[in-house]
């Protein structure tokens, strides 16, 4: 049953087995396992159906820290969550992802990637793709792994999920089986001394309340809004349900973005075929990436981050007209299903396009630019965990009374020099193959900055809207906020599903891990019910 808060105020206070805060993709996996068990599940979404301008405010927020994006622009209040304009790009963590790593404060998980590997596999069979890992997709799509030293450099496939409405579907699988609230936004936790969450008060734009009673909660709202509802929704925790040792909101990540340096092949075709960007094989689609291999990471000292390459505009330079079109399509129009669904439309010509002809297009394209255009690699970044790096709360406040998220993202010296081995060590293979030459981009070498952003590398010039820990998973409360079962140390009926959850980021993009941690908490929370 689906009810709008908005619409219909419901005189009698609700209760469930399970109430989860937040529809994204967390959020559905989450409720439709637990539906599976038969359990009485409430889905609660602070938007609606489709986007709304008054009701996407309530996400705006304050950056005081690194250049990053309007907090506002950075997730999405609807049913579906972000995954509304998710670019369906899927990978998994690394096996040293999860690893205490000595060279790297504030590494390492309370689990293993072995751990998660079932709930990977469910993830992916969800998606209805094959899963990624140990390089067995080159095989899939027919290609020879290329000639990397394996030592140093590894080399594998995104695969893609292309249901970019999945998320938004409230028809989708096991969701005919709960209760779905629309337009109801978490103001309020009622917590017990002991931590134990005895309601939750839910409110619309419009002033309708409506409380909740259950024997589970769970936040599953994204990293910042978690944490914010953690600091600013729990009255009688004025310094945050969760942060009893000053760990709640620390710890934020993002996949930075950055133009690593240009590659100048003695065979341009060559290099563009040995890490495709467009493959279609049995109807799914792939792409190729690079990264440090895992026991090069370890003797460099040196994080998880991965590249691609892709021809590109020279630093500086304008932006061409249609790459700035699309931009502006992408970025400034309002996301309602009809603009979603019309750059979507105009994307997936633009990608069937490539995938039928590459690399000659990119070839073409080059040549015919005299110049003006460079094959460049495009890096997506692992950041380490970094306790200055953080989310706590604005002065200032949203409709419904509650103070709006504040943003100091800040970097470490460890994620500007991975960035600076992995080019170098590019550099070097690229030689000894005899395949031609690799330039450093210069930022890499000026001392005198942390980072640097570059609209002409990517549609996304700061990072891939991942927003990683602030509720880490931890063996104690001394060191993060929830434990291994992603409940929070500080109290017994309150967890968390969201990639908050993560002590390190990675290179992956999140999603796929964030659907396997939830499925992990349903299997869990369903024994502990």
């Amino acid at each position: 049953m689906i009810s709008d808060l908005a619409i219909d105020p419901l005189a009698d206070a609700l209760s469930a087995d399970v109430c989860i805060i937040g529809a994204g993709v967390a959020g559905q996996t989450l409720a439709m396992r637990l539906a599976k068990s038969n359990r009485k599940v409430l889905l609660v979404e602070s938007g609606g159906r489709d986007f709304d301008a008054e009701t996407q405010k309530l996400s705006d927020g304050e950056n005081v820290g690194e250049d990053y994006y309007d907090l506002e622009t950075t997730r999405l209040r609807l049913f579906g969550g972000t995954a509304a304009i998710w670019g369906g790009r899927c990978a998994e963590l690394d096996a040293i992802d999860f690893e205490q790593r000595d060279y790297l404060p504030h590494s390492g998980w309370p689990i293993t990637k072995a751990d998660l590997d079932p709930y990977y596999e469910k993830a992916y069979a969800a998606l209805g793709l094959e899963r990624a890992g140990e390089n067995r997709l080159w095989s899939t799509v027919g290609r020879a792994q290329p000639e990397f030293d394996a030592d140093k450099i590894d080399t594998d496939l995104w695969c893609f999920d292309e249901n970019g409405e999945r998320f938004t579907n409230v028809s989708r699988g096991d969701l005919d089986r709960m209760e779905i609230l629309l337009n109801a936004t978490l103001t309020e936790l009622d917590v017990a001394k002991d931590g134990e969450v005895r309601t939750a008060t839910l409110q619309s734009l419009n002033g309708n309340k409506v409380t909740v009673a259950a024997r589970t909660f769970v936040l599953a709202a994204g990293a910042i809004e978690t944490i914010r509802l953690l600091m600013a929704a729990v009255p009688n925790r004025p310094d945050g349900l969760g942060n009893e040792t000053d760990q709640l909101g620390r710890f934020f990540m993002e996949h930075p973005h950055a133009r690593g340096g240009e590659i100048k092949p003695k065979n341009l075709g060559q290099s563009l075929m040995v890490l495709p960007r467009a493959l279609r094989v049995k109807g799914k689609r792939y792409a190729a990436y690079l990264r440090p291999a895992e026991s090069f990471q370890r003797e460099a000292g040196i994080l998880n981050t991965s590249l691609s390459l892709a021809p590109r505009r020279h630093e500086g330079d304008k932006p061409d007209l249609m790459r700035a079109a699309k931009g502006k399509l992408k970025h400034d129009l309002p996301s309602t299903k009809f603009w979603r669904s019309t750059y979507k439309r105009l994307k997936t010509l633009t990608i069937k396009l490539r995938e039928m002809t590459d690399p000659w297009p990119s070839v073409f394209a080059m040549k015919k630019s005299r110049g003006k255009l460079g094959l460049y690699a495009v890096i997506r970044a692992e950041q380490a965990p970094n306790p200055d790096s953080r989310i706590t709360l604005s002065e200032d406040k949203d409709a419904l009374g509650l103070p709006l998220a504040k943003l100091d993202w800040q970097y470490s010296e460890i994620d500007k020099r991975s960035v600076r081995v992995l080019m170098e060590t590019l550099r070097d293979e690229y030689q000894r193959l005899g395949w031609g030459e690799v330039e450093l981009a210069p930022w890499l070498a000026d001392q005198d900055l942390t980072w640097k952003n570059d609209p002409l590398i990517s549609s996304h010039p700061i990072g891939g809207y991942h927003h990683m820990g602030g509720t880490r998973m931890s063996e104690t409360p001394a060191t993060g906020v929830v434990n291994a079962d992603c409940r929070l140390h500080a109290s017994p009926n309150l967890y968390i599903a969201s990639s908050s959850v993560f002590p390190t980021g990675g290179w992956a993009n999140p999603t796929v891990t964030i659907m396997a941690l939830a499925e992990r908490l349903g299997d869990h929370i369903d024994g502990t019910l």
